[in-house]
């Protein structure tokens, strides 16, 4: 039986096409649109949380994308694109792979949220500030290794970590002009087959979001088709 992944457009689930294209593991993609900005009955139905990504494998069904990802790797992919124990960089590994869910996406999500209660502006400042100590330390870990979050090799850390720093700039204006390692980073991202892949079967529609300035506002470009 196939993998299925349920891709929720413009989201976090784009790590899991990326990942299967990375692996050249078969897969069935299944699109679902934003109603008109968050999750449609279709993925509801399948999450209670309306949440993506999530997948179906027999009579498995399994949200949250490092745990859709984890699976993956281990089930499908032999245990490729994450580092084990005996590798060198096995804690730079498991502190990136995290680091993306656990810190760096937190943050701008909560800059996000903040945007739309216009709160104390020394609060938002605060939360901005963390932020760019998060994109500060990750564009040093850049330079240190000249490739890669975990080092030398592309890992799932980097598959995990790409979203925040392209398409989640559509629902806040972060400008990465200030991290030129991270912008280094984007365009090697970008020019790996397998993520060109993924990105024209699962977003066709969006550019790659690699530039320093912000991309166009989701909502922008919802009035424009218009839906809002």
């Amino acid at each position: 039986m196939v993998l299925t992944i349920h891709h929720l457009q413009a989201s976090q689930s784009e790590r899991l096409p990326w990942l299967c294209e990375e692996l050249h593991i078969p897969y069935t993609l299944t699109l679902h649109q934003r109603a008109p900005v968050f999750s449609p009955q279709s993925i509801k139905d399948l999450n209670p949380l309306g949440q993506a990504p999530v997948i179906q494998d027999g009579s498995l069904t399994l949200a949250e994308s490092a745990a859709c990802v984890e699976y993956i790797i281990h089930v499908y992919g032999n245990g490729a694109l994450a580092l084990g124990p005996a590798h060198k960089d096995y804690p730079s590994y498991l502190y990136w792979f995290h680091f993306a869910n656990g810190n760096l996406q937190p943050q701008l999500l909560l800059l996000v949220q903040l945007a739309h209660i216009s709160p104390n502006p020394s609060t938002t400042a605060r939360y901005t500030q963390r932020l760019h100590a998060s994109l500060a330390l990750m564009d040093a870990r850049l330079l240190a290794t000249g490739a890669w979050l975990a080092g030398e090799d592309f890992t799932a850390a980097d598959i995990m970590t790409v979203f925040t720093l392209t398409t989640m700039r559509m629902f806040y204006p972060l400008d990465l002009s200030p991290y030129p390692r991270i912008l280094s980073y984007l365009e090697r991202v970008a020019q790996r087959e397998g993520y060109r892949k993924a990105r024209a079967k699962a977003d066709p529609e969006l550019e790659l979001m690699i530039e320093g300035k912000p991309p166009r506002p989701f909502r922008d470009r919802l009035k424009a088709e218009g839906k809002m």
